[in-house]
């Protein structure tokens, strides 16, 4: 799975998707993160059938909505997915929200993977106590837990739990949706280093081994995100950035959720 994707939440479907793609792909992306909530799977599998990058050099994750919830109306939902994107395989297919049915869509999940439909299963936005009830169920582990997730909404305890019982960990609004780019203590390191804050940011996930899906329809944005490999977070400004944690949420809260 590779450590840095193309998130496309809220990117309109049409030419807006397609150019995001093209544009992700062209500065070296090889994960896009779709759904089917988002309308836009379709346009993500034709953007990426057009880049004529070999198939298996591409990680293609989607997800399951709320209201498809259930074993068999999620296994409706997968082929409706599948269909859409049209690249075969998925390679990572996602419980969207942990609502009341997610043993059963789990069940259904279990299934798609022993199926060959999909070659990796996860949740996006579990909580501790949704994980451990999900590995209680069964003895297929989530590869993968998506949850919104940068320094100023910092969850060591289930990122701590999810290394431990080697789920990985992917960050969804990396960037705070933008809200907190201007804090003082981030661009003073964004100085230092002579990046942007949004740089810094999404390069402290990456030192704290978290797969990150920055979304942006600007071309030019989409290629300084992936500019991150060149320079390195010292350990004091890693301590600094986990400092800011004020549990900042931008989307719905599911650390109540029973």
């Amino acid at each position: 799975m590779p450590v840095l994707g193309l998130g496309v939440w809220k990117t309109p479907s049409g030419r807006a998707t397609l150019d995001s793609v093209d544009a992700a792909l062209r500065a070296g992306y090889r994960l896009v993160d779709t759904a089917a909530l988002y309308g836009n799977e379709a346009d993500v599998g034709q953007a990426l059938r057009k880049s004529g990058i070999p198939r298996d050099e591409l990680f293609v994750t989607t997800k399951l909505w709320n209201d498809d919830q259930g074993y068999e109306r999620a296994l409706a939902a997968f082929r409706k997915s599948q269909a859409a994107l049209g690249v075969g395989v998925v390679d990572l297919y996602l419980i969207h929200w942990p609502v009341d049915q997610r043993l059963e869509s789990w069940r259904a999940l279990r299934k798609l993977q022993r199926d060959g439909a999909c070659r990796s299963i996860g949740v996006s936005n579990f909580m501790i106590p949704h994980l451990e009830e999900l590995l209680q169920a069964g003895d297929v582990v989530p590869s993968v837990n998506q949850v919104e997730f940068n320094p100023f909404l910092f969850q060591r305890e289930l990122l701590e739990y999810c290394r431990k019982h080697r789920i990985q960990l992917e960050a969804y609004a990396p960037l705070t949706r933008g809200r907190r780019l201007d804090d003082p203590v981030l661009r003073d390191i964004a100085e230092t280093h002579h990046k942007t804050p949004a740089q810094v940011v999404l390069r402290w996930a990456l030192q704290h081994d978290v797969v990150i899906i920055p979304k942006s329809v600007r071309t030019e944005r989409i290629r300084e995100n992936a500019q991150l490999f060149d320079f390195q977070l010292r350990e004091s400004e890693m301590e600094a950035l986990d400092r800011l944690n004020e549990n900042l949420r931008t989307a719905w809260d599911p650390s109540n959720v029973p």
